[in-house]
C-alpha cells in the first residue's frame, strides 16, 4: 500500500506542470524559514525580557531569513543560476532587499559627512523632533530633546536616536548652522485707553538696552553666511510693531534677535523690565479678555 502511494505521488509530481512544482517548493521554503524564525525568537524570548534585545533579534532574523529565502527561491525559479555572475547578481539584489534600511543609514551617514546639514552641537528639528545633536554614527544620530512638554526650547532630558535614512525623507531645520541667532517675538497687549505711543517707546528702549550686543555679531554672521546662502535682512535691530486686537486692546509686538539656547532667559529679563517700567506709568495698563454687554434701557425706569 505504501509503495503504491509512493508511486502515485511520483507520478503526480511528474505530471505536474513545472510552474506548480516551483510554487510548491517556494511555499515550502517560506514555511520552513517562518518556522525557523518563530523557533529562534521563542528561544530568545525565554532567555531575556530586554525589549531592545528582542527587537534586534526580530530585525536581524528578518533580514537574514529574507536574504536566504530570496536566494533559495531564486534558484528554484531560475535554473540557470549556475553561473557565478548570475549568482552574484542575485546575491547582491537579495542583499540590498534584505538590508535596505541599514544601507540607507550608511548612505545617510555619508551625506552627513559630505554635505554637513548639521554637526555635533547644532540645534535642529527633524520629523517633529527638536534637540541638540550630541552624537553622529554610522547608522544613527542622537539628539538631546528640547521642547515637547516643557516650554521655551529647554531640555526635557530625553535622548532621541534617529536612523540616518530619515535625512532623505524628512525636512531638517537647523537653528544654529551658518547663523547663530533666531528671531523671537514678545507680544504685549495694553488697553485702548493706554498711551500706546509711550508704551511703544518704552519697549524700544528696553530692547535696545538688552539686545544691542546681538546686532553687531549678527551683522557679521549674515555677511559670512551670505557666501553660502541667500540670506538677506533689511535690518537686524529690534523693532516694535503695533496692531489692534479686537475685544482686547493694542498689541505691541517686540521682534528681536536672540540666541536660540538663551531664548527663555532673554524673554524673562525683558518681561521683568517691562513689568517694572509699566508699573510706574499711570497711563499704561495691560489688557485682558473683557466682555461688554449693551442693551436698551428699561422704559419703565
Amino acid at each position: 500500500m505504501i509503495e503504491w502511494i509512493h508511486q502515485q505521488w511520483e507520478r503526480w509530481l511528474s505530471d505536474m506542470p513545472e510552474i506548480y512544482f516551483n510554487i510548491l517548493e517556494s511555499v515550502f521554503v517560506i514555511l520552513i524559514l517562518i518556522i525557523i524564525r518563530l523557533i529562534v525568537l521563542r528561544i530568545v524570548y525565554r532567555k531575556t525580557e530586554e525589549v531592545d534585545i528582542r527587537y534586534r533579534w526580530r530585525k536581524n532574523m528578518t533580514y537574514i531569513l529574507t536574504f536566504i529565502g530570496f536566494i533559495v527561491v531564486g534558484r528554484i525559479w531560475f535554473e540557470g543560476v549556475g553561473s557565478l555572475a548570475t549568482f552574484l547578481g542575485l546575491l547582491g539584489a537579495g542583499l540590498i532587499i534584505a538590508i535596505r534600511e541599514p544601507l540607507m543609514d550608511m548612505a545617510g551617514w555619508g551625506y552627513l559627512l559630505w554635505r554637513k546639514p548639521f554637526v555635533v552641537g547644532d540645534r535642529i528639528e527633524i520629523g517633529g523632533n527638536q534637540g541638540d545633536v550630541i552624537d553622529t554614527r554610522l547608522f544613527k544620530f542622537t539628539l538631546l530633546e528640547i521642547g515637547n512638554w516643557v516650554h521655551a526650547d529647554q531640555s526635557t532630558g530625553r535622548v532621541i536616536h534617529i536612523p540616518n535614512h530619515r535625512l532623505f525623507i524628512e525636512p531638517i531645520a537647523n537653528y544654529t548652522s551658518g547663523f547663530d541667532f533666531i528671531w523671537n517675538e514678545i507680544e504685549v497687549i495694553i488697553t485702548f485707553e493706554s498711551n500706546w505711543k509711550k508704551a511703544k517707546e518704552i519697549l524700544t528702549r528696553i530692547a535696545n538696552d538688552h539686545l544691542n550686543d546681538y546686532v553687531e555679531d549678527a551683522d557679521k554672521q549674515v555677511k559670512k553666511a551670505s557666501n553660502s546662502y541667500l540670506i538677506k535682512y533689511n535690518y537686524l535691530t529690534p523693532i516694535v510693531y503695533s496692531e489692534v486686537v479686537s475685544g482686547q486692546g493694542v498689541k505691541l509686538t517686540l521682534r528681536h534677535l536672540t540666541d536660540p539656547r538663551k531664548r527663555r532667559k532673554t524673554n524673562m529679563i525683558i518681561w521683568e523690565d517691562i513689568l517694572d517700567r509699566f508699573q510706574s506709568e499711570v497711563d499704561i495698563h495691560f489688557a485682558y479678555q473683557t466682555y461688554r454687554i449693551t442693551g436698551k434701557p428699561d422704559k419703565g425706569v
